[in-house]
């Protein structure tokens, strides 16, 4: 499953210009891991970076103009005092012995000041001695472009493809133009055709990220009955995909909830009851008390528990799991298990998953370690920045004498790397 390794957002909000992981030209930093925590005190722009992958999933799902509407227009979202398009750069593996690829796209306004999709490209980089080797397989602008079908796409050199972006035409390569509006992204149009299998892995690779913004008044609701394959971002669809796991994977379902009910404290077992609409309901078999609970019945710090173990618990998990501060509404006891649960699950080789959580609660980074750390802090131009816990090796050392990162983290020895 693939796995991202390093990402570029400019122009995005407070996001001016950062980079986390390995992206071409500067690895320094390394690969992102596949647990990654971004730790930062109130409004350092933890939120903007988990928004800024809902507004490129949106940007797929919707378009850019209704991404935008939702987040209250492009005027909203663009960096202040800047007068240059929002950029985001992914660089992921396919899988971990292939060769890197990198998506990269812009987003401005036209002349009716409507947002649009200015650049957008899909390339994989093989290093050479002389040069990198760009493999081209989606070189858009404005619409306009070049697509590659196969495998394999034309091998450019760096000097040509920025040729490319600059609306030149190399030779010998067929040109195309989208149907649709240039609101609409390039791998929308051209990921849904099997004869072109490298753009349609990267689609399908972003519709299957996991965006959790776990509402527990949401997980209360009765859903409508019928069977739902995953967990959605606010979570009011538990019912359904309990559903869909009774009657899909009865076996491994009853062991899931085993093993969900012996992680939650004071939780002795949880199972469910079919209503005459075909509904499952949930109920929690409290310590200490003879007849269950109902989901609607129970606190929030269990049923969002319940939910995450759920969406680790998924068959087919999704590739990318971005959690916003897990932490509200928890006990503090409960934080350091939860994130021990989450790495658990993204080193796991079976899950294939990579976790994404921003957090300001030193409970939940005490279990992770630096590498798996990054501090995002407000700049003095009013900008955010970041950097890696790892980066400080004073840190590395406390850390491997024992000290809690957390820890370290509250006595502000994490800041101003």
């Amino acid at each position: 499953m693939a796995k991202i390794e390093g990402f570029r957002i400019r122009n995005f909000g407070v996001l001016r210009d950062i980079k986390l992981g390995s992206i071409l030209r500067d690895k320094s930093a390394g690969s992102l891991t596949p647990m990654t925590a971004v730790i930062g005190k109130n409004g350092s722009g933890k939120s903007t970076l988990l928004d800024a992958f809902g507004f490129l999933s949106d940007c797929l799902k919707f378009g850019v103009e209704e991404a935008c509407d939702k987040r209250n227009g492009f005027g909203r979202i663009v960096s202040q005092g800047v007068n240059e398009p929002i950029v985001f750069q992914i660089y992921y593996r396919e899988e971990p012995d292939a060769h890197q690829i990198l998506y990269s796209v812009s987003f401005s306004l036209d002349k009716q000041s409507r947002p649009y999709v200015k650049h957008e490209g899909l390339w994989q980089v093989r290093k050479s001695q002389d040069d990198d080797k760009i493999y081209t397989f989606l070189a858009l602008k404005e619409g306009r472009g070049y697509v590659w079908k196969g495998d394999e796409g034309d091998i450019l050199a760096s000097s040509e493809l920025y040729r490319i972006m600059l609306g030149e035409s190399p030779d010998d390569l067929e040109q195309v133009e989208l149907a649709d509006d240039v609101r609409k992204l390039g791998i929308a149009t051209f990921g849904a055709l099997k004869q072109h299998p490298r753009i349609s892995a990267f689609r399908q690779f972003i519709e299957g990220w996991h965006l959790s913004y776990f509402t527990p008044d949401a997980a209360r609701n009765l859903p409508v009955s019928g069977p739902q394959k995953h967990l959605n971002a606010h979570g009011d669809n538990i019912g359904n995909v309990v559903q869909f796991m009774e009657r899909e994977h009865p076996k491994q379902f009853e062991k899931i909830l085993a093993d969900i009910a012996g992680k939650i404290p004071g939780i002795d077992k949880i199972s469910t009851e079919r209503m005459p609409n075909g509904q499952l309901l949930l109920k929690f078999n409290d310590k200490g008390f003879v007849d269950p609970f109902l989901a609607q019945q129970m606190s929030d710090g269990t049923l969002k528990i319940f939910s995450y173990l759920l969406l680790l618990s998924d068959p087919t998990p999704p590739p990318f799991i971005c959690i916003e501060e897990p932490e509200n509404g928890l006990y503090h006891k409960l934080l350091e298990t939860l994130a021990g649960q989450f790495r658990e699950y993204a080193d796991n080789e079976k899950s294939k998953s990579q976790i994404f959580i921003t957090t300001h609660q030193p409970y939940f980074i005490d279990a992770l370690n630096p590498e798996e750390v990054w501090i995002l802090e407000k700049g003095e131009d009013g900008f955010s920045k970041i950097h890696r816990a790892s980066e400080n090796q004073t840190v590395k050392g406390l850390v491997a004498e024992g000290l809690p990162l957390g820890g370290l983290w509250y006595s502000d020895y994490l800041e101003g790397v």
